[in-house]
């Protein structure tokens, strides 16, 4: 198991487990498996941040990186 540090934005933020911060993850674990394991709708999720760089889903988390996963933004 890897420590990540995991932040939901807006509407997703009803998806983390512990309402914010540090989650474990299995190793070898990507951004879509994660999104998939938390059940957060795939088309939810917009865009990815890993430690501040924009990311794919496919990406695979290692130990301490910061995840940030952002919903569609709409504004007038």
């Amino acid at each position: 198991m890897i420590q990540i540090d995991l932040k939901l934005f807006v509407t997703l933020s009803k998806y983390h487990p512990c309402g914010s911060g540090a989650v474990e993850v299995a190793e070898g674990t990507s951004v879509e498996k994660l999104i998939r394991d938390l059940g957060i709708p795939g088309e939810t999720v917009k865009l990815i941040f890993i430690n501040g760089k924009k990311a794919a889903a496919a990406q695979v988390l290692n130990e301490g990186d910061r995840l940030g996963l952002f919903p569609p933004v709409g504004g007038g």
